[in-house]
């Protein structure tokens, strides 16, 4: 990506809407600020590379784990909607506004952006200077939303017996993406529990509470579709060319929503857009922000 090559990523902590800990890591420092959000079941490792190539043209990016996963609180109330995740979004943006004078871009991927269109409606103030949302659109494709749902709760109370157990659910799930040659970003994602098993990172409530995470329903895509067509900030539609998740209605609609946003569709690409072509992702969203304000990055 060229530039400065960027210093180890610094430990940073922010609270949630219910004061909950919100844990992360920041690349660079100095910058334009982006937040990067991840999806249902990842943690902000997913965000390793892209963070890496930010801070080297300039950018300060921040990427944290959501309630309810990796470092950051479980909420003991359970609540795990998409408000939920929103509120805390909102509340993220707002001190990373207060503490460097700009309101962030802010990168989310499937959850991560649908926290980030949730906090744009929530305030009539900025809150956002921009809005990439990755493989995620206010309706979402049924089967793809039930394979997700299907694959995270597959192995939620059992866990997996070893590592290689776990990847080889993955591989299952990704049948096309070609497995990693090391266990150690799967590790990241997994806990060894007093069972001796290996269990998600994440709350299991993500799921079972009366608030999770697909409790939404076709309400929750009204206040979505509501939200992306007051979104006036500039917006990037990052789609994976063969996710199961956001397919063609889907994108068309939210074109119609928001007419002013652009829109990428990279090939071979699952829903995991970011893991599946990182090179290919990282120069998408590079140039949008680098054209959305060519000075934000060195200064």
């Amino acid at each position: 990506m060229g530039g400065v090559k960027p210093a180890e990523p610094v430990a940073v902590s922010y609270r949630g809407a219910d004061g909950n800990r919100i844990a992360g890591v920041r690349f660079g420092d100095g910058g334009a600020p982006v937040l990067l959000l991840h999806g249902a079941g990842q943690t902000r490792y997913a965000w390793t590379r892209t963070g890496g190539a930010l801070a080297s043209v300039g950018f300060r990016a921040i990427a944290l784990d959501q309630r309810g996963h990796g470092e950051s609180d479980w909420v003991a109330d359970g609540a795990y909607a998409f408000e939920d995740f929103g509120r805390d979004a909102l509340a993220i943006c707002r001190a990373i506004r207060d503490e460097s004078g700009e309101p962030p871009i802010l990168v989310g991927a499937s959850l991560g952006g649908i926290a980030g269109l949730i906090a744009s409606h929530a305030t009539e103030s900025e809150i956002l200077k921009a809005l990439v949302l990755v493989d995620v659109t206010p309706s979402l494709a049924l089967a793809g939303l039930l394979r997700i749902r299907a694959f995270m709760a597959e192995h939620l109370e059992t866990g997996f017996a070893s590592l290689e157990e776990a990847a080889e659910a993955v591989a299952r799930y990704q049948p096309g993406r070609s497995r990693p040659p090391s266990l150690d970003g799967l590790s990241r994602n997994l806990r060894r529990q007093a069972d001796g098993r290996f269990h998600w990172h994440w709350d299991p409530a993500l799921l079972l509470s009366s608030r999770n995470v697909m409790s939404g329903g076709e309400e929750g895509a009204v206040q979505l579709r509501a939200a992306a067509a007051a979104f006036r900030a500039p917006a990037l539609l990052v789609k994976g060319g063969a996710s199961d998740l956001v397919t063609a209605p889907e994108v068309e609609e939210f074109l119609r929503l928001v007419p002013h946003a652009g829109f990428v569709d990279i090939a071979d690409a699952g829903h995991m857009v970011a893991g599946d072509r990182n090179d290919v992702f990282a120069a998408a969203i590079l140039g949008f922000l680098e054209a959305l304000s060519p000075n934000a990055a060195k200064r």
